[in-house]
């Protein structure tokens, strides 16, 4: 009857494909430019708390939902071809 005084429920995020900036997948294993937090080329690792990016120069570690970029629900990274 009053539709118009209900909520609106939002749309569930939580399923953000895992893709690099350019839109190509990527999976465990790939090795990746990063545009964050300094890492340089990073390899793809499965964890725990599901993937991590590893720098091949410092071995620094970053977990992939700090690299979502929140305008195109994008990784900032770039696939690099091997």
């Amino acid at each position: 009857m009053f539709r118009f005084l209900k909520k609106k429920q939002k749309k569930n995020k939580s399923n953000i494909d895992f893709i690099d900036i350019n839109g190509e997948f990527l999976k465990e294993g790939d090795k990746v430019f990063s545009y964050r937090y300094e890492l340089g080329e990073c390899i793809i690792k499965r964890c725990d708390n599901g993937f991590e990016y590893e720098s091949i120069e410092n071995k620094k570690k970053v977990n992939w939902s700090l690299m979502v970029d929140a305008a195109t629900e994008r990784q900032k990274v770039k696939k690099i071809e091997s």
